[in-house]
């Protein structure tokens, strides 16, 4: 069992490395969320949880002109949102953290805004919202995207798969209730498009998929992992109607 368990693990690494992104998302969609938030200081100091290869940390940089810290705790995501952080000039304003966001070391209210696409699951939405609060600043806000149920009742293959998957997953009203008892205040919520995650996530994926069922052709056990990793495109692709990512734009 603990065999299997590393091989899976081995496919996924070997799937999602080097992907444009870690999760479904956009720049439009960083802008449009960022664009939601009340007025930020000139140079507001920003922390992007879980940043992953950082797209989103770096359209932040770009939008804000504030000074941001990505943290996550695999170290390769951070080596490639440094290095290009640097290519694009942005460095300067970009520090990198190998940390874990449970335990983010950082002092009570030290952030104008905690950002986090497609992370926050790690920890749960309604646990995560609840121990990022401390470090917000007063009246900071909070910008993240959680996988959510877009309607009541969906069909029974995507909730057999995102309850053995993602049991923790929840309505977008069930969210919105969550955040406000966590002590936040809605300013605005809003479904990613499909769009944001096909060209920089399922997209890159499948090709990725393709390329190593070759590799793999005489290895059935590799090929049932890489089955796994596009069950979960081919899902999205039929049933896109009931769930994706919710944006969920939060002052404390």
């Amino acid at each position: 069992m603990k065999q299997l368990y590393f091989l899976l693990m081995d496919i996924f690494w070997e799937v999602h490395r080097d992907l444009p992104r870690e999760g479904p998302g956009d720049n439009a969609s960083t802008r449009r969320a960022f664009q939601c938030l009340p007025a930020m200081p000139a140079r507001p100091f920003i922390l992007d949880m879980g940043c992953g290869p950082g797209m989103q940390t770096l359209e932040l940089a770009r939008l804000s002109g504030g000074r941001l810290v990505g943290l996550d705790t695999h170290l390769p995501f951070l080596i490639h949102l440094h290095r290009e952080a640097q290519a694009v000039g942005l460095a300067a304003q970009i520090d990198i953290l190998n940390a874990s966001m449970a335990n983010a070391p950082f002092a009570e209210q030290s952030f104008d805004l905690i950002w986090s696409e497609g992370a926050i699951y790690i920890l749960g939405f309604a646990a995560g919202l609840s121990l990022w609060r401390r470090l917000l600043r007063p009246g900071g806000c909070v910008a993240v995207t959680e996988l959510s149920w877009l309607k009541q009742d969906p069909p029974q293959e995507p909730l057999s798969f995102w309850r053995s998957n993602y049991p923790a997953m929840q309505s977008v009203e069930t969210n919105c209730q969550m955040a406000s008892k966590a002590g936040y205040h809605l300013l605005e919520h809003f479904t990613l498009p499909d769009s944001a995650w096909w060209e920089s996530y399922y997209g890159p994926m499948h090709q990725r998929i393709t390329a190593l069922r070759a590799k793999y052709a005489d290895r059935p056990e590799n090929l049932a992992g890489l089955d796994g990793e596009q069950a979960e495109i081919d899902l999205f692709q039929q049933y896109s109607n009931w769930y994706g990512y919710e944006f969920y734009l939060l002052r404390a």
